[in-house]
């Protein structure tokens, strides 16, 4: 075999490597994470600061791979039939298309895109200065490439420039976290954190707050000794003071308070001036979102609102707490009263009161039922059904068999709750 032809296979292998290189780059550098590119540019890393950069000129970073993928693509298939017609003659056509595809497929795309996407960030780490480098040569004729490219799509009535994302940032965010979980890379109780956090500026405060029917207050007409007994009895810290109906609060009454104002007069409860130490209530409205809540709670450095519908009347209160819960889930101390309110049974099945929340359900249960109708389980049912099931009525919806247990007056009280994919083995 003549020098030039050694020269040539030489040159033929050379651009086989080439194309894995720049098809491997391609796959690396489009996998790659945003997030852990943009954790390592600032903590130094300036490879990673290549690849954002890179990555923020998408397009133009794309048509730099391809232009110099095609040309050594091209460059060896011209090359390995001019060989291959030198040692075959005609015959060696078909031979060089056999071999440029056999290598091409197997050692220039799959194998270097296989080994790219199992760790995608460390190659793209890896190639982010050479194809830098790359992209910067062919910076020039990209773009007028990309100019045509606008230009040609635009008559077929395509603006690149107003194509906006289905998704917004807040799910593709929730997306990923979900497909983590799939994985295994996020466990459900850090999914379920994230899912609350990206939650908050969906949920009002009426989907969390205490219904006024459940709060805990004192009549602010009691005498002070008997005040500082209901605070005492009392598992929380602030009590709401109502005068002639429960609905209307006029104060707030902390318990540390109290006890300051109890020892400032030396254990005398009846010297105390419950209204001098009480603070006054602070009302929000009940369609105001749990993010603004929570900003809102922050700024006035305060964990306690009283929750008013439209008409100003009190629907509830929502603490700190309630809204902090949605995030890690229930919160519990030495002092919160113990409330069995979800009962997991050996069929499958699940108790639950009618008054547990639906979120809640999802969170212990893992399960999906939807919440935009209403809060609680019970609501659920009632919005489903159309009407106030008496005790022993089944229904079937969302996936689910739910039979209501117990009724008192018009309030479901208690049910019981079972996935289909259970019944149906015992059916």
């Amino acid at each position: 075999m003549e020098t030039s032809a050694w020269i040539s296979l030489l040159a033929i292998f050379v651009c086989f490597i080439l194309s894995g290189f720049f098809s491997g780059s391609e796959t690396a550098l489009t996998a790659s994470s945003r997030a852990r590119m943009l954790a390592l540019e600032r903590s130094g890393d300036r490879r990673a600061g290549i690849v954002n950069r890179m990555l923020a000129a998408r397009e133009r970073l794309i048509g730099g791979i391809l232009i110099g993928n095609n040309v050594v693509n091209t460059l060896a298939a011209s090359l390995t039939t001019g060989v291959l017609l030198t040692l075959f003659g005609e015959v060696g056509i078909i031979y060089a298309t056999l071999a440029v595809s056999a290598f091409v497929i197997i050692f220039s795309e799959i194998l270097p895109k296989t080994v790219a996407i199992n760790s995608p960030d460390k190659v793209a780490l890896f190639v982010a200065r050479p194809i830098s480098v790359i992209v910067r040569l062919f910076g020039p004729l990209t773009m007028a490439i990309e100019f045509f490219i606008r230009w040609l799509l635009r008559r077929f009535g395509l603006d690149l420039g107003s194509m906006s994302n289905v998704l917004s940032a807040t799910e593709e965010l929730r997306g990923q976290v979900d497909l983590l979980h799939k994985e295994g890379g996020v466990a459900k109780t850090e999914r379920d954190m994230l899912g609350g956090l990206l939650d908050l500026h969906e949920l009002s405060v009426a989907d969390v707050m205490v219904h006024r029917t459940k709060m805990r207050t004192i009549n602010a007409d009691l005498s002070a000794a008997e005040i500082v007994r209901e605070v005492l009895a009392s598992p929380y810290t602030r009590m709401p003071l109502w005068r002639d109906k429960h609905e209307n609060i006029v104060g707030i009454l902390h318990a540390k308070d109290l006890l300051r104002a109890l020892d400032a007069v030396g254990g005398d409860a009846e010297k105390l001036k419950i209204a001098q130490i009480s603070y006054e209530p602070w009302f929000v409205p009940d369609m105001t979102s749990l993010r603004d809540q929570l900003r809102a709670f922050l700024s006035k450095k305060t964990h306690f609102a009283l929750v008013v519908d439209e008409y100003g009347e009190v629907e509830g209160l929502v603490t700190l707490e309630d809204i902090l819960e949605e995030i890690v889930g229930d919160i519990k101390d030495e002092h919160d009263l113990s409330v069995q309110g979800v009962r997991v049974q050996p069929d499958g099945s699940v108790h639950a009161e009618g008054s547990v929340p639906i979120r809640d359900l999802n969170r212990v249960m893992d399960w999906t039922l939807p919440d935009e109708e209403a809060t609680t389980i019970a609501g659920l049912v009632i919005h489903e059904a159309q009407l106030i099931p008496d005790a022993g009525q089944a229904f079937t919806f969302h996936g689910f068999r739910f039979q209501v247990l117990r009724k008192a007056r018009n309030r479901i009280t208690s049910l019981r709750i079972t996935p289909l994919a259970a019944l149906a083995p015992r059916e």
